[in-house]
């Protein structure tokens, strides 16, 4: 059994996940056909957004009085895991503080990723622990799986659409420069249906703060679809690189700071208040469809 990776599945779909990032690197049907982007664009897969998601205005947070680096997206996804069960269908990996962590975020934690496949998909399971006794645990947690797009060779990528399972009208925000601006903007989904086009994505990321849906269909006319349902998550990103062959489906509990927020990090909206030896999880599944 690899060291780096784990290999699982079923009869209907096979997937690799590596011990670096806890990341899933690939999710193939029984076709063999592969679901997730695999190319150079974006040198990801699937990342583990933890303990921020998004930007941070310089890099810089003030914890306690003192001030810490953290990077887009935080540390999680450049971090190594360490493997608690490997099965045929399935595999829980984690990563807890040590002073490497601390030295940019000085909390406890212990953060566990549990991948499992069944006839209906593959699914997806973070669960975030607050080992200190006394101290409040504050962070963000994220998912950013990619997806390819177009889902069949052949098929226009303007062909595509994302259906949510409820009508969306509230209004998105938009970043700038990676921060979230302060204005909000109307929704592109046409009822329950966003007609998908790299045009959308010249602003970066769509963001939908509230949504109503806890399921969306990514799929193509007279084509394929994914079925991805989501819980846990208060928040939505839809993302792709412009130019590049992929749509990442991000279900978020926090988002980047907002573009004049300057407190400490504590007070950043959008994170997770984690109480003295308190737990959170949440989770997100994705099922191919037949076409």
């Amino acid at each position: 059994m690899a060291e780096d990776s784990h290999s699982f599945g079923n009869q209907f779909y096979t997937a690799i996940v590596t011990a670096q990032g806890a990341e899933l690197c690939s999710l193939r049907d029984k076709t063999g056909q592969e679901l997730m982007w695999t190319g150079k664009a974006w040198p990801r897969h699937s990342p583990v957004l933890f303990p921020n998601v998004g930007r941070i205005r310089d890099n810089r947070v003030e914890i306690d009085g003192l001030a810490y680096t953290l990077t887009q997206h935080g540390f999680a996804r450049d971090r190594k895991f360490k493997w608690i069960e490997r099965s045929a269908t399935g595999c829980s990996l984690i990563l807890e503080d040590d002073p490497t962590s601390r030295a940019n975020f000085p909390y406890a934690f212990a953060l566990t990723l549990t991948y499992t496949i069944d006839n209906e998909g593959l699914h997806l399971t973070y669960g975030l622990h607050n080992p200190d006794d006394r101290r409040v645990l504050h962070a963000s947690v994220g998912a950013h799986p990619a997806f390819v797009w177009p889902l069949r060779e052949g098929i226009a990528k303007t062909d595509h659409v994302l259906e949510f399972s409820q009508p969306e009208p509230a209004p998105v925000r938009r970043l700038h420069e990676g921060l979230m601006k302060t204005e909000r903007f109307p929704s592109p989904v046409e009822g329950k249906i966003l007609p998908l086009r790299e045009e959308l994505f010249e602003e970066d990321a769509l963001i939908f703060e509230s949504p109503v849906s806890r399921a969306v269909t990514f799929r193509a006319k007279n084509g394929p679809a994914l079925r991805f349902t989501w819980s846990g998550f208060s928040q939505l990103g839809v993302w792709m690189k412009p130019g590049s062959d992929f749509l990442c489906i991000e279900p978020w509990a926090g988002y980047a700071s907002p573009e004049d927020f300057e407190g400490p990090f504590e007070q950043k909206p959008g994170l997770i208040h984690l109480q003295p030896g308190g737990r959170w999880t949440a989770g997100w599944s994705v099922q191919l469809l037949a076409a």
